[in-house]
Formats: C-alpha cells, structure tokens, sequence
C-alpha cells in the first residue's frame, strides 16, 4: 500500500457582515485513506474545539474554537514537494498542536515545526479585522504572510494543482462572486461541488482515476462566539450534518 498522504485540496473564504465569515474546505483524499468521523467538539488543551477527525493520525484539517481561532489546512507550500516519509509528526496534528499556544506569534517562533511534511495553514482570528495569518512550511523555512480579511479569498493545493490550474480556479471563484452578490453557506458550498469545466482531475469537486477523489465538504460558519460546522462526506452520500458552535 502506498505511503498517506492528506490532500486537503481547496478552501474559499467569504466575509460577511461585522467580524462574521463563511470557510468552506473541499478534503481530497487517497483511495486508502480510512473515512473522518464527522464533526464534535473535543477538548484540545484546555480549549474546547469542534473539527471532523481524520481517522489515520486522529488530526484534522479544519477546526475552530468556539472563543478563539479558526483554522484550516492545505498541502503544500509554495510549489509540489517530493514526499520523504516517515516524518516526524502529522500535519493535522500540528494544526491542533495550535491550541497550545495564545497567539500565532508564540506558535510561529516556539513550535518546532522540523519533520513535518510541507503545508500551508491559514489561521482567522476571532475578529477579522486581525487580518488573516497565512502560515507556508516548505520544509526548511517558515513563511508567514497576512492577508486582507475584508475580501474574499480562493487558496488550492500547491501539492496537487500546478500555477496555471491555481490561476483558472481563481478565474472560476471570481465568476462566481460577479453571480452571488449575497453570500450564503448553501450557495458556496454549491460551487464547490460545481465549480470547474467538466474536468475531474481540476474541478474543484475533484477525482482523478479513483485514486485521489475529494471525499467531504466541510463549511464554517462564524459570527462573534457563535457558528455552525456543516459537514458532507461524499463517499457515503448521507446528506450533510450540521453541529452549532459556541
């Protein structure tokens, strides 16, 4: 069997009135990856944080806590990696190792970040008007960029998607936001399921050979200390299960 590795494809963030936003994560998956357990809120270092939990290494690649922070996660830093497994420590683990930490100052110059596979980790902040922290590991150095919170935002895999195909989803999501002047969960999470030309290896709702398929649809929403969390797993076509955040 081949070595896991979490694809964790593309992500839009949406904001909305105030501090509030919507996040939405497409996770696509190897064929040998087990299925997540849908959404619930743990106890994460003594704070409480909802995430779906990926069954393999028990980590995430979306998750927020009711009174701090929002995080999601993506493979890949700036360009495609060649894998050298084993490493030291999973990245989805390393995304709630950031609850340790008050800040993402302290996590950015006390986490020990060397053994961990390449990934781009955006954090948003319980007010937005923080801006948003955009956190890239190439492996060798950590890279951190702030974003501005008052636009809406695409980001893809730099592991699975080359510069041009990053380029045409961005083309796609701005296609869409010309088309929905009013942001809703329902309508974002739509085009994540339809946004693309018909070519299963770069639309956004994405399977390539049965090998690497996009496998749940994960939406955050967050107003203040308050949200939601709706998630669909596309494998067993359930429907979608919503959880409220507090």
């Amino acid at each position: 069997m081949p070595t896991l590795s979490c694809a964790m494809c593309t992500v839009t963030f949406l904001p909305l009135s105030g501090s509030s936003f919507i996040l939405t994560s497409n996770r696509d998956e190897s064929q040998y990856r087990k299925i997540a357990l849908p959404p619930a809120k743990y106890l994460v270092y003594g704070t409480g944080v909802y995430f779906p939990k990926d069954m393999d290494a028990n980590g995430t690649w979306i998750a927020a806590a009711g009174t701090k922070f929002t995080l999601c996660l993506l493979n890949g830093a700036f360009a495609p990696h060649e894998r050298h497994p084993p490493y030291r420590l999973s990245r989805g683990l390393m995304l709630l190792d950031f609850f340790k930490y008050n800040n993402v100052h302290d996590f950015l110059s006390l986490y020990d970040f060397e053994g961990i596979e390449p990934f781009t980790l955006l954090v948003f902040g319980q007010s937005l008007r923080t801006s948003i922290h955009e956190i890239r590991w190439n492996g060798k150095k950590i890279h951190s960029e702030l974003r501005d919170s008052s636009m809406p935002l695409i980001w893809s895999s730099a592991q699975l998607y080359p510069e041009n195909v990053i380029r045409q989803r961005e083309e796609w999501f701005d296609a869409w936001l010309k088309a929905n002047k009013e942001f809703t969960m329902e309508k974002i999470i739509l085009f994540h399921k339809t946004g693309g030309t018909g070519n299963s290896n770069t639309d956004l709702l994405m399977n390539r050979d049965g090998k690497v398929f996009t496998v749940s649809i994960t939406s955050v929403m967050r107003n203040g200390n308050e949200g939601s969390m709706r998630y669909e797993d596309m494998i067993s076509k359930n429907g979608a299960i919503e959880i409220k955040m507090n």
